[in-house]
């Protein structure tokens, strides 16, 4: 972990959790102790989240499932039953007991390979929300059937940076950029007071191109895209983000969506279910809920900007077109 700071500038830290670099920027008087604290809270969510880690209490309860239940912490049983929320409101286009499918392809280990279409359709069969059950009064979880695994990679991380900000906001920090490896917090506004100025990633180009900018000030930023993780054979890209219903990198003419709220967990989930939805649900989806905003880029290099958020876009790149959201 690398943490700078000097006498008038922020705490800067970079260090690697929860499977990604973790950026933090953090301005004010508390910004060490603060920082130190968000980074341990962060750890602690990624020891209870994390399907890598053997201790996890993901790992036990998906090593348990169809035989038994397992007690679970405050922390992961609101992440599971948010997940499920979320499942519903999606119609499964965000599924948590994707991890099977996610197992199977292994993109971005080691193992990463094309699986045949009958092994991936065995795997989808274990697939299903519904699945999940929940005991809020024990605060227990179980999975109905063997073979099936919860995996929160797509919700975990927008958890994380809500607590991280929470810590912030209790040290007395009001400006601060917290950035989980493509989960991007702006706490407050600058220092200045002005917005701040987050890039969107141009999902057809290098790492750091942008296609342009969203402002924002107390708000959460989190983009999806093909570029993330994938791997290539015989010139096809396979992607991570998961179609649940067929087990494959989905392929719904969007390319990257990213999604403008309050509470980083809706962001990170919306932008990985509205890519599986395809942009005309996706865009009817983020415009019935109240505070969030979405830009959602297609193959063809259009964008699409939902109606709260169209002062707050810069779109630089002209290769791209400007499409305003229905």
């Amino acid at each position: 972990m690398s943490c700078k700071s000097n006498t008038t500038g922020p705490v800067d830290t970079e260090t690697y959790l929860m499977g990604t670099i973790v950026q933090l920027k953090v301005y004010g008087g508390n910004a060490e102790k603060a920082t130190q604290k968000a980074l341990k809270r962060m750890s602690d969510i990624e020891n209870k989240m994390s399907v890598n880690i053997e201790t996890s209490e993901i790992t036990k309860l998906n090593a348990k499932a169809g035989v038994a239940e397992e007690k679970l912490s405050a922390d992961t049983f609101s992440v599971i039953e948010k997940a499920v929320e979320y499942s519903k409101l999606t119609d499964g286009a965000f599924d948590a007991t994707i991890e099977p499918v996610v197992m199977l392809w292994g993109i971005g280990t080691e193992r990463e390979r094309v699986p045949s279409k009958t092994e991936i359709d065995e795997k989808v069969k274990l697939v299903d929300y519904k699945d999940i059950i929940l005991n809020a009064e024990n605060s227990t979880a179980q999975l109905r059937r063997k073979g099936q695994a919860v995996d929160l990679g797509a919700i975990a991380k927008g958890y994380a940076a809500d607590e991280i900000k929470k810590i912030l906001i209790d040290n007395k920090v009001s400006s601060a950029l917290i950035n989980l490896g493509g989960n991007v917090y702006a706490v407050g506004s600058k220092m200045d007071g002005s917005s701040w100025n987050i890039g969107l990633q141009n999902p057809l180009d290098a790492r750091g191109q942008y296609i342009g900018t969203v402002s924002v000030i107390d708000k959460s930023v989190v983009t999806s895209g093909n570029y993330e993780r994938y791997f290539t054979v015989d010139g096809v890209r396979y992607h991570h983000i998961f179609d649940p219903q067929t087990g494959y990198p989905s392929e719904k003419g969007i390319i990257s969506t990213t999604i403008v709220s309050d509470k980083s967990i809706d962001g990170d989930v919306l932008s990985t279910s509205t890519y599986v939805m395809g942009l005309e649900k996706a865009q009817k989806l983020v415009e019935s809920i109240e505070g969030v905003e979405a830009i959602f880029i297609t193959a063809d290099k259009k964008v699409y900007v939902t109606s709260g958020l169209k002062d707050n876009f810069n779109l630089m790149d002209r290769e791209f077109i400007y499409e305003e959201g229905r």
